[in-house]
Formats: C-alpha cells, sequence, structure tokens
C-alpha cells in the first residue's frame, strides 16, 4: 500500500469538507442540539401543570386544601374562575390541563366532622400527562385529607377513623380511558404535514438546479411566481392526502375519534402548510445539494419534534425552552389539530393558535419568495 497516496486522498476529502462551510456547520451543531434538545425536553415527568380552580366554597377550609395543591410542584394554580363553563372553556383552549372544583358546602361538613367531596377534573387528551395528573391530584387529596384526620385524632383522643373526610371524586375528560393512540394519532398528521412539505419542497428545487434544469425553466416565458407555485403545490396535495390517511387509518383502526369540523381540519392544515412549504423553500435557497437541502430541514425539525409537545409535555421542560417552542410552528398546530378531533372545539377557542400560525405564514413565506426570486434573478 502507498502511504502517499492514501494520505493524498484523505487531504483531498477533507479539503472539499471544508470548501462545503454549510454541511460542516450542520455536521458540528446537530449532535450538540440534539444533546441538548434530548438532555432537557425528552421527559415526561410533569411539574407546574396549569390548574384552574373553581371554589364555590370560599372558606379557610379551601384555601388550606388549596395551599396544599399550591405546596406541591405538580401543579401551578393559574386560574381562579367562577362557573363550570369558565373552566371547561380554559380547558378546551388548552390554557389547563386541570381543574379543581370545591363544593359550597366543603368547609361546613369538616368542620362538623362530615365527610366532604371535591372534584378534580383533568383534559385526557395528553395520557401521559393525564395520568400524572391523575395520580398526584388524588394524593395530594389524600396526604391533606390524612392531615385533617390525624388533627381530629388528637383534638378529640379518639382512634383513627377508617373513612377519610375528603374524597376525590375524578373525571377524564375527551379520553377517559387515557389511550395513547388518542394523542399520538393528531401528533403524527402534523409531522406528515411538516415533513413531506418542508424536505421534499427543498429537495426538489434543489435537485432542478443540480442537474441544471431550474435555468431550462428560467428561459421559458414561465414567471417565477408560477415557478413556484407550479413546484409548491403538488407537494401541498400529497401532503392533505397523507393528512387524510392518516385520520382515516386513526379512526377505523386505532378509534380516535373526529368531533369538530372536517372543513375546519382542512382549512387550518392548508394554513400549516403555508409555513412548512416556506420552511422548506428557505432551505432551497440555501443549500446547493439535496443532501445539504435534507440537513438543513433536519435541523429545524429536531427543534419541531421535541419542543412542539409532539413527544413530551411542554410544560415539563425548563422555563427558558418553554419561552423558545413559542418560536416552533409545529407547536400550535398540534395544539389545533388535537382540539378539533378529541375536544371538537371551534374557531374562538383556537383563535391565538391561527393568529400565530398566520403570522408565521406570512413571515416565512415572505421571506421564503424574496429569496427565492433573488436565486433565480
Amino acid at each position: 500500500m502507498d502511504n502517499s497516496r492514501l494520505f493524498a486522498l484523505m487531504r483531498k476529502e477533507f479539503t472539499q469538507i471544508l470548501r462545503d462551510p454549510r454541511t460542516l456547520a450542520l455536521a458540528i451543531l446537530m449532535p450538540i442540539l440534539q444533546l441538548f434538545l434530548l438532555g432537557y425536553a425528552a421527559t415526561s415527568e410533569v411539574r407546574n401543570l396549569p390548574l384552574a380552580v373553581l371554589d364555590r366554597d370560599r372558606s379557610p377550609a379551601s384555601r388550606a386544601l388549596l395551599d396544599a395543591y399550591r405546596a406541591a410542584d405538580y401543579f401551578n394554580l393559574a386560574f381562579d374562575v367562577d362557573s363550570e363553563d369558565a373552566l371547561r372553556d380554559l380547558v378546551d383552549r388548552g390554557r389547563v390541563g386541570v381543574g379543581l372544583i370545591i363544593p359550597p358546602d366543603y368547609g361546613s361538613q369538616l368542620a362538623t366532622g362530615g365527610h366532604a367531596t371535591i372534584a378534580f377534573v383533568i383534559d385526557g387528551s395528553d395520557p401521559s400527562v393525564a395520568s400524572t395528573a391523575l395520580s398526584a391530584g388524588q394524593l395530594i387529596a389524600q396526604n391533606f385529607s390524612t392531615e385533617i384526620q390525624i388533627e381530629r385524632f388528637e383534638r378529640a383522643g379518639l382512634s383513627l377513623p377508617a373513612s377519610q373526610p375528603i374524597e376525590v371524586r375524578t373525571q377524564v375528560w375527551y379520553n377517559p380511558d387515557m389511550e395513547d393512540a388518542y394523542f399520538m394519532v393528531p401528533g403524527v398528521a402534523g409531522m406528515v404535514l411538516y415533513f413531506i412539505t418542508s424536505v421534499l419542497t427543498a429537495s426538489a428545487i434543489v435537485r432542478e438546479r443540480e442537474r441544471g434544469t431550474i435555468e431550462q425553466l428560467i428561459v421559458t416565458p414561465i414567471r417565477p411566481w408560477e415557478l413556484m407555485v407550479g413546484k409548491l403545490v403538488p407537494y401541498s396535495i400529497l401532503a392533505l392526502l397523507n393528512t387524510v390517511e392518516v385520520l382515516i387509518v386513526g379512526a377505523l383502526w386505532f378509534g380516535v375519534p373526529i368531533r369538530g369540523s372536517l372543513a375546519l381540519i382542512f382549512a387550518l392544515s392548508a394554513l400549516f402548510l403555508v409555513t412548512s412549504l416556506a420552511i422548506g423553500l428557505l432551505a432551497s435557497t440555501v443549500a446547493k445539494t439535496q443532501q445539504e437541502a435534507m440537513l438543513t430541514v433536519i435541523i429545524t425539525m429536531l427543534p419541531s419534534i421535541f419542543l412542539s409537545g409532539f413527544f413530551f409535555p411542554i410544560s415539563a421542560m425548563p422555563k427558558i425552552l418553554q419561552w423558545i417552542s413559542y418560536a416552533v410552528p409545529l407547536r400550535y398546530y398540534l395544539t389545533i389539530i388535537r382540539a378539533l378531533l378529541l375536544k371538537g372545539v371551534g374557531i374562538i377557542e383556537l383563535q391565538n393558535e391561527i393568529i400565530a400560525l398566520v403570522i408565521f405564514g406570512i413571515i416565512l413565506m415572505g421571506l421564503a419568495t424574496l429569496r427565492f426570486r433573488k436565486r433565480l434573478d
């Protein structure tokens, strides 16, 4: 073996790598990004879950119960509502995952040594969060109930009674059996929309450039916007067909309900498509090869997968990652598609997410169009 030829070949490959700084940067940054995302976002441990409280008693006893829930880091007492309709609205909008209802006779029942009942309402659209919230809610109430029993026992000098003074009645909404498929199937629909449109759009445009056919298209009477639309529409249709496929299989095989309007589902899916198409178009203006285009899109997919709530609850992530997740368009679409399928809500409940997707779509598509036209010129 001629070592000089071997070293020359190795030197040539290193030179090629150094001449492609974008791919080199992506290759170096991707493991670091994966490390931080998996290290901090990949957790199913639920902390600071937003809790809405309907306290109809407003007594020192009810405030003591709320202090017990506040002391545990499982829940964050985010809303104090005055009706069950207001509580349901917060759950429908995804603002809270749990609701605590304290009856008006709660304090008087405990004061007379009676038996008080509280209601613990849980949004079951995310089974992993719901199961943790169910266990934590029951455990906190049972521990608080035991403390009340001990106080009664010490005051009266009697033996500890067999029954608990507080009973927790739990009710899981939208997914009573807490089936994982109810959570994952809508998420897969969102990932299909994002993956198909962004990856294939970026690859298709770069492929034309690699083969030299993009120049042939430019010299034809086709206008730049016609070229862009002609490239984007086929992948939009393909993505929507794949989404229909996912929803049909999810409904027929996994039993995932479709409680919302189909017209609204497709309309908001098309709105999300604008954002994912823009990401693919932007990647095509940055990349010079199909491989580089794929890597560019994948670098955006990692935050989308881990910070959108696709696998792991956002409430369990560090605060800094929760703030960063607001910059991930998939986060808003997953909230929309899960709410439409499982809760059957309307536009009013999803207006914040819709506005966010509109803003993302306008900004990203505007940037992508400008860069695409500039590359054609």
